[in-house]
């Protein structure tokens, strides 16, 4: 095939408004949120400005045409996610967490699922939420562990016409929605039959909010993301009917393992979008900063050579990222694998990246109000560790797809 990196007219189009938007709005919601005290004030605080998000047609841009949105793939989703994230991580990550609570009814959703769940979600008002609640306490990297107390814990009983689900999640975004008393829509995974094997036995099932017998038990208090919102909860007896399954019963962990594949990709542009924004900051402060010195520093060979380096770094992911989106799009066998990397790769630079450039600007760095770099790697110290964390991808998927008698190294280089 021919490698041809050039947007369309329409992405160029949409690349223009995010960035735009990016910086006329998102790019005030850190002042807003700076001395607010506890996770629950800063995540209504940015509620305002997840509104007009959604007024501009955002969420409604990413959701894909089949389903009734305006988005032609991943590709799409990383334009956008890469000029919000130079701005501001904490809205755009709600949004993006809307689509990864939506993946499953995107992948085996039925028909009348799809119409009634996803709808709320199409509108160019209101501030709607979704979540996928996976992670549960004490970790969800064994997620298929058959372990007695092991893997999925959540349990959910079919009585009658109604399945009858009692569990605790953790870590999930925005699950608790804005009033504390639960998402708009939650897709829980579940442990529908305990007897059975994991890759038979877990399901995802619907659970639309306010739901009885939810409780947000408390609030994470994250290190960075400080605008967004991640919690504990419980579901206790808390009742929806027999036909909120989504897909096949018993089906449910391979439903989880294809929504964060589009996921993984994203998080490598993620770490992009926070990247480049330490990038232009440091830029800046080489050319324009002399520290005392007759020179402006960036004309010293031990910072012109790192902000060199920290540009390849950033190209590097921006490749791989955007090749895996595209991967994604043209349903690619190898995307899979492409998306992990990109993931991989890509949250573990913006950590090493955005740290030599704190190193670039000196002792300032460390400050919040005289510089974002601090609050940029404390942003970026959670993309190796969410959606899924980097040892369980290696340990779990990468790894398992290298130890396969059939794993082709060359099957990512392009090919017709």
């Amino acid at each position: 095939m021919p490698i041809d990196f050039t947007l369309t007219s329409s992405q160029v189009e949409l690349q223009q408004r995010a960035r735009q938007f990016a910086k006329r709005t998102l790019s005030q919601v850190t002042e807003v949120i700076r001395h607010l005290p506890t996770p629950e004030d800063r995540f209504r605080a940015t509620r305002p400005f997840y509104e007009e998000l959604v007024r501009e047609g955002f969420m409604q841009r990413l959701i894909p045409q089949p389903f009734g949105g305006g988005g032609t793939g991943m590709v799409d989703m990383a334009i956008v996610a890469e000029e919000f994230y130079t701005q501001d991580v904490s809205v755009p990550l709600t949004m993006f967490a809307n689509l990864l609570g939506l993946m499953p009814l995107f992948l085996a959703g039925t028909p009348e699922q799809q119409r009634h769940f996803i709808g709320p979600f199409l509108e160019r008002s209101g501030a709607p939420l979704a979540a996928l609640a996976s992670t549960e306490p004490g970790g969800s990297a064994n997620y298929r562990s058959a372990a007695t107390g092991g893997g999925v814990r959540t349990q959910a009983v079919l009585e009658g016409q109604e399945w009858v689900i009692n569990g605790t999640k953790q870590w999930v975004s925005s699950a608790s929605g804005w009033d504390g008393k639960g998402a708009d829509l939650l897709s829980v995974v579940c442990r529908t039959d305990p007897l059975a094997a994991p890759e038979h036995g877990v399901s995802v099932i619907l659970v639309p909010g306010p739901a009885q017998g939810f409780t947000a038990n408390r609030a994470h208090e994250s290190a960075g993301h400080r605008g967004h919102m991640t919690c504990n909860f419980s579901l206790l007896e808390t009742r929806v009917p027999q036909e909120n399954v989504i897909g096949e019963v018993g089906r449910g962990l391979d439903l989880v393992d294809a929504s964060f594949s589009p996921t993984a990709a994203l998080v490598g542009v993620m770490s992009l979008g926070v990247m480049r924004a330490a990038f232009d900051f440091a830029l800046d402060f080489a050319k324009t900063e002399r520290r005392g010195g007759e020179a402006t520093i960036i004309n010293h060979q031990a910072v012109g050579y790192a902000l060199v380096d920290a540009k390849a770094a950033i190209e590097a992911v921006r490749s791989l990222s955007y090749r895996a989106c595209f991967a994604l799009d043209q349903q690619d066998p190898e995307a899979f694998e492409l998306a992990l990397h990109a993931k991989v790769f890509g949250s573990e630079t913006a950590v090493r990246v955005i740290t030599e450039l704190m190193r670039v600007v000196g002792i300032e760095s460390y400050d919040h109000l005289s510089s974002p770099l601090a609050g940029l790697l404390q942003d970026a110290l959670a993309f190796p560790l969410f959606d899924g964390g980097n040892m369980g991808v290696r340990r779990r998927q990468l790894h398992e797809l290298m130890r396969q008698d059939g794993y082709d190294s060359t099957a990512t280089i392009f090919h017709p």
